[in-house]
């Protein structure tokens, strides 16, 4: 049975970006999902998602999103999920500070639903353990789970079975070329790859950075001329992959200074680019801002 509120009615949690730094599609299941390998990681970049107890029971979503209907925004969709397999009678106002793009391959939407689903479980005081509520968020998206455990990971089948990792933590510029990439349309297409040989995590960790690549990134290029054009330009000048299903690309840094430089270099030479700067990280930061953990 959910416990008494706690005496905080309002926190703000952070919803962070993660990138693929792998990803293999290894088949295809019946249900026409993919079998997928893949290294998420977080980056110290992303939403800020505010959250302010409610006594009335009722959901109250304080920001929208063009084009989305506010029943259908996975923010408000995970508080009333939480809310219906609890048995919760408290409610909440929801609102969130966006700062990444919307089907941009960095899980935006699946950050803030598992940062929802955090806050909610401690303001409504459910003490739902983490391994329970990552199941939950399961329903939500397959990357709601690896924002939950809020660790970086190796995942398989659709993304949702994880073993936690320590990857290497470099800085990254994030390139969104301006332009949206269809998921549906990348894995449907009929020339991507999806009989990648299976590896192991721990052949897939020996072989580091140099060696990992994105399955999904050759069609993407030949369907999106200005996701290839910002490879190309990126790859110039660090080694440069897409992250999930794009349309965001990402450079790996070894400084923050060179991080900095090449920021600079796109400003100059790629003015219609949204571009930012993040540093690497295995624990999300969502951790350190939840009273409980």
């Amino acid at each position: 049975m959910p416990q008494p509120p706690t005496a905080a009615a309002r926190l703000t949690l952070p919803a962070p970006a993660k990138l693929n730094r792998m990803l293999h599609i290894v088949g295809r299941r019946a249900d026409g999902y993919h079998e997928l390998q893949t290294l998420f990681q977080f980056l110290d970049h992303g939403d800020d998602i505010t959250i302010e107890l409610r006594e009335d029971g009722q959901l109250v979503l304080d920001s929208a999103l063009d084009g989305v209907a506010p029943q259908d925004n996975l923010v408000w969709r995970a508080a009333r999920h939480l809310q219906q397999t609890s048995g919760c009678h408290l409610g909440a106002t929801l609102s969130v500070t966006k700062r990444l793009p919307m089907g941009g391959g960095l899980g935006g939407g699946s950050s803030d639903a598992a940062s929802v689903l955090a806050g909610l479980n401690h303001l409504w005081g459910l003490g739902i353990p983490r391994p329970q509520l990552a199941e939950l968020g399961l329903s939500l998206g397959a990357d709601v789970p690896v924002f939950v455990n809020a660790h970086a990971a190796w995942a398989e089948g659709i993304g949702e079975r994880l073993i936690p990792v320590d990857l290497d933590t470099p800085w990254f510029v994030v390139v969104h070329p301006g332009i949206s990439v269809s998921t549906p349309a990348v894995f449907t297409a009929p020339e991507l790859t999806r009989n990648t040989p299976a590896i192991t995590m721990a052949r897939a960790l020996k072989g580091g950075a140099s060696s990992w690549r994105n399955d999904c990134e050759d069609t993407v290029r030949q369907r999106y001329p200005d996701v290839a054009r910002a490879l190309d330009w990126l790859n110039t000048r660090a080694p440069s992959m897409l992250t999930g299903t794009g349309a965001c690309v990402f450079a790996r840094l070894t400084s923050e200074a060179d991080a900095v430089a090449l920021l600079e270099a796109i400003e100059q030479q790629q003015p219609d680019w949204h571009a930012f700067k993040a540093k690497g990280l295995n624990r999300s930061p969502l951790l350190d801002a939840l009273p409980d953990d």
